[in-house]
């Protein structure tokens, strides 16, 4: 099931993002600095008490369905309580309970997801007369909280994990690699799952796992198993247009964070919008293996410099997915439709990849012999040994006396320098720098 999703939600100006930058802001990432990563602050990952979910935030919904904006905002909320396994029902304490927030209420009784209710903007915390009302909207005890000098959120995420299933149920079995297909609407994600599943070569599993509404599909090619997940959410049509869905990303996120690869998806015949770059970003700051696969490829007049030149155009505008292959495939003609597996198989052993701590070093060496680390200032910079520690991604801590000192090109450098060597083609790889003495290396 992977990460449980929590969705906040509210009228306008109740303080749902300020809440949502609460939430998240104080979780520690590793910010990579390379270009062309396209972040969207709707949504992002938190964690509590040992539990880690993915957080939303929404727009304020309103229900004067006479603009098409304010439609637009509705809509996107109602898919993002769909996507929720919690929903976190914000309130303003300074303005009172109104009939937009009776309105909101219904909607989410019409859910039945589990709910918290919190009570926004409260200043003095031992009156409870100041949030008091809202136990009329019949949702439950409101937490108060103040989101702007982050009172009380404890007690808040400790109602909202309360929320969550058991952590045992978001555990994935490790046989078979798990593949994510995502990309915006209309790319041609169900033709492509339609056109591996209804192969006579692959067997496909009487099995159905099942995840609320997303259905896995696992099934056999070659003698290799693997899992496609959510494809219901793929292949049925839904009760919300995907033309109007914004929040297409979102069960992207929920299907990225259980897989082993991902499949990007392009529409050739648009290129790359910024809609692939906000997906793609995704995929790539969680550390997935990653093919980018191109589908309509049949739709394109082709010369002798036509994928060079549609290369050229990818690279440039995923630039941080330069690590990826790119496959060029027509899911309606079932061209190259199995060289997809190939390389899911390929991507999977580079992304479990793991080096030797003497081969590594050995290469580490040679590369700042070659090309040496700068001065520090006055200081001398020194890198004195490098371990992985970890695959899936494969990440490697880089011990120094300055790490501080360091540049991240110096740093980009030896990520070149060990996919040279390593390969670790379609996966990302991790480079952390830690702090070691020059009396310790004595």
């Amino acid at each position: 099931m992977g990460k449980p999703v929590v969705a906040i939600v509210g009228r306008p100006n109740v303080g749902k993002s300020t809440l949502f930058n609460r939430l998240v802001g104080a979780r520690k990432a590793i910010v990579e600095d390379i270009p062309g990563v396209t972040r969207d602050r709707l949504y992002d990952i938190s964690d509590w008490a040992g539990r880690d979910f993915i957080i939303i935030d929404t727009g304020g919904i309103r229900f004067d369905e006479g603009d098409i904006f304010t439609r637009e905002i509705k809509l996107q909320a109602e898919i993002a309580i769909e996507e929720a396994d919690v929903i976190l029902f914000v309130v303003d304490t300074h303005d009172g309970m109104n009939t937009e927030d009776e309105q909101v209420a219904n909607l989410l009784r019409k859910s039945k997801k589990p709910v918290v209710l919190a009570a926004n903007k409260v200043e003095n915390f031992d009156k409870q007369l100041e949030y008091y009302e809202f136990y009329n909207l019949g949702l439950g005890e409101p937490i108060p909280v103040s989101a702007m000098h982050g009172r009380n959120i404890n007690e808040l995420l400790d109602a909202v994990i309360e929320r969550f299933a058991p952590a045992s149920e978001y555990e994935e079995d490790g046989d078979a690699i798990k593949i994510a297909i995502v990309g915006r609407p209309n790319v041609g994600k169900s033709s492509l799952v339609n056109a591996l599943l209804g192969e006579e070569r692959v067997i496909v599993s009487d099995v159905p796992g099942t995840t609320r509404d997303a259905i896995d599909t696992p099934f056999e090619y070659e003698g290799n198993k693997y899992i496609l997940i959510d494809t219901a959410g793929i292949r049925k049509k839904s009760r919300i247009k995907e033309a109007t869905e914004r929040y297409s990303v979102i069960r992207a996120l929920k299907s990225v964070e259980r897989a082993d690869v991902v499949l990007t998806m392009l529409d050739a015949s648009e290129g790359v919008i910024e809609q692939d770059q906000r997906i793609a970003g995704y995929v790539h700051e969680q550390g997935k293996a990653n093919i980018i696969v191109v589908n309509k490829w049949d739709l394109i007049e082709k010369d002798g410099h036509t994928m060079n030149t549609f290369d050229k155009a990818i690279r440039e505008d995923l630039k941080f997915l330069a690590y990826c292959p790119i496959l060029y495939i027509s899911a309606l003609t079932k061209k190259r439709i199995f060289k997809v597996l190939e390389l899911v198989d390929f991507v999977s052993g580079q992304h479990n990849r793991r080096i030797k701590t003497s081969e590594l070093n050995q290469v580490i060496s040679e590369a700042m012999l070659l090309n040496p680390l700068p001065g520090g200032g006055g200081k001398k910079v020194k890198i004195y040994y490098a371990t992985q520690v970890q695959t899936a991604p494969p990440t490697f801590i880089f011990f120094a006396n300055h790490p501080d000192k360091i540049h991240f090109s110096y740093m980009r450098h030896l990520d070149n320098v060990l996919r040279k060597n390593f390969g670790f083609e379609g996966t990302p790889i991790r480079l952390v720098l830690r702090k070691r003495d020059e009396k310790e290396e004595r």
